[in-house]
């Protein structure tokens, strides 16, 4: 494929919004609709990015290659699915599907049909983790901290599935794990769902994991500590940067950059290419499987706001 791929946005939101601005100004795409249910939040995006509006996913097919779907999790399973079944490959924003069920089809799916189903985990194409040399070993214990003052947005989903799932994709990419056991609990704050969650995982690999996902915190800390004999490694997310400090000094890395940019070029050049996307399909799945495990876990453990 060397002409410019024809793609769509589905759900405009802040979110989607943002990637329709990408797909706008991308030499390999042309942004050919954006849809949105809220007539006129599809219209003003349109209009803002040369684009025609719609207002069901459905009016998108025929007229597109590939589409960003970023709407409510509850939508993505169906949303995906016609697009998939229609020829067009999809890059889908996480969690992929609520349940894993859904997951799995999706997956099978997209396999069958030869299509490119790429999941948003974003944080893959950061520059503190894109600068990372292979992948980690001779782990002991991991800390990851995943903290936002509360914005009202994600909410369709507990805090678990909103940020802590961005954490579990890392870790099962970064050093693949075995999970033997799980402990976990969570605070009802502001939404009607889980806003704070602490996890607590031991490997079968003999090391831990110790996660805190807040989106109800005074400040905003993306950070994830990996302790090894050899030494430790920080990742800072919000700066794009890693600093290993080892027996023989520090060594620093990583550089910031544009991360949704990076990750709309990378699934155009897998659509291009007919090759593999960074994240596929199975990466979404089997951290939607963890999340959904802790979410059980911490939902069942749940400390409302008025102490209940």
């Amino acid at each position: 494929m060397t002409e410019r791929i024809r793609v769509g946005v589905v759900g405009v939101g802040r979110w989607g919004r943002v990637h329709a601005s990408k797909y706008a100004t991308l030499q390999g795409a042309e942004l050919v609709g954006v849809v949105d249910i809220r007539k006129e939040r599809a219209r003003a995006v349109a209009t803002l990015f040369g684009a025609r509006p719609y207002y069901h996913h459905l009016e998108l097919l025929g007229k597109v290659d590939a589409v960003s779907v970023a709407t409510p999790t509850t939508t993505h399973y169906q949303i995906a699915k016609d697009f998939l079944e229609a020829g067009v490959d999809v890059l889908l924003e996480k969690p992929m599907a609520s349940t894993l069920q859904e997951a799995r089809e999706l997956e099978e799916l997209a396999s069958r049909q030869g299509l490119i189903l790429q999941i948003g985990h974003l944080e893959r194409f950061n520059g503190a983790v894109a600068d990372l040399d292979g992948r980690i070993d001779g782990l002991e214990h991991v800390e990851a901290y995943r903290l936002s003052p509360f914005s009202g947005r994600g909410t369709d989903v507990n805090v678990v599935l909103d940020l802590m799932i961005h954490d579990l994709d890392l870790l099962l990419y970064l050093a693949p794990m075995e999970v033997k056991h799980i402990e976990a609990e969570g605070e009802q704050r502001l939404s009607s769902g889980v806003d704070v969650a602490r996890a607590r995982i031991w490997t079968k690999g003999g090391w831990r994991v110790e996660l805190v996902s807040s989106r109800v915190a005074s400040r905003k800390v993306r950070k994830m500590v990996l302790h090894r004999a050899e030494g430790t490694l920080q990742l800072d997310f919000l700066r794009h940067r890693f600093s290993l400090q080892g027996r023989d000094g520090t060594l620093e890395g990583g550089s910031p950059r544009d991360s949704l940019r990076e990750e709309i070029s990378s699934f155009l050049e897998s659509v291009r290419r007919r090759e593999p996307p960074v994240v596929r399909a199975s990466d979404g799945r089997r951290a939607l499987e963890l999340a959904l495990m802790i979410s059980d876990l911490v939902e069942g453990r749940c400390l409302r706001e008025d102490g209940s």
